[in-house]
């Protein structure tokens, strides 16, 4: 009976024993669980940060390009409004005036002494 005692002792002992050793392993497969996530947060937080500063540079460059736009509109009426000017009278004896010397029958000219 002395063997068959000390026997079911050893089993005894082996099964406590690959509790401890499950627990073990159980422990180190959160842990390396744990450290995986820990460096997927760290890469998105990284990617977020690139993403933001990103976003930044386009918001700056969309107000820029939005004022160029503004300026070109504004340039654009003021060519609208060369462009009526250009096909009055006025505009037409202004230049045959500058360009030409031409003047109106009734207009006197003073010429500076020299």
């Amino acid at each position: 009976m002395n063997r068959e005692k000390t026997r079911k002792i050893r089993i005894a002992q082996r099964k406590a024993g690959g509790k401890k050793k499950g627990l073990r392993h159980y422990r180190r497969s959160v842990l390396m669980i744990c450290l995986v996530l820990a460096c997927l947060t760290g890469a998105l937080a990284a990617g977020a940060v690139r993403l933001h500063a990103r976003n930044a540079e386009y918001k700056a460059q969309e107000e820029e390009l939005e004022a160029q736009i503004k300026e070109q509109e504004e340039r654009a009426e003021e060519v609208e409004e060369f462009k009526d000017y250009v096909g009055t009278d006025e505009y037409i004896k202004d230049v045959a005036e500058d360009k030409l010397g031409l003047v109106d029958p009734n207009e006197i000219i003073f010429k500076p002494a020299q």
